[in-house]
């Protein structure tokens, strides 16, 4: 059942992304570590050591994981075919979100 309540949690908000998908998405937007970084309201050396596989904090991998979506990204999680990204169609015929 889908809800419209944007304050729902759904289980794909619940579901962590993998370094290697951070990655993917940074190169599908064309995001250094540093862009990444200021959009997630982390450190340079967090969004680093998160791609490198290092352990990080729940909330801090949720972070990075929201501005990835925000900027365009979809993330599709392994269902036989292996986890990987792509950009979100958004309606008008162009991928991802506009800057305005």
């Amino acid at each position: 059942m889908q809800s419209t309540d944007s304050n729902e949690v759904t289980n794909s908000d619940l579901r962590f992304i993998l370094p290697v998908q951070s990655r993917m998405a940074r190169a599908a937007l064309g995001l250094g570590v540093r862009d990444l970084a200021r959009l997630a309201y982390v450190s340079p050396n967090t969004v680093a050591r998160f791609e490198r596989g290092e352990e990080m904090l729940e909330r801090t991998i949720y972070m990075i994981k929201a501005a990835l979506e925000k900027a365009g990204i979809e993330f599709i999680y392994e269902n036989g075919g292996g986890a990987g990204v792509r950009l979100r169609h958004s309606g008008n015929g162009e991928h991802g979100e506009s800057d305005g």
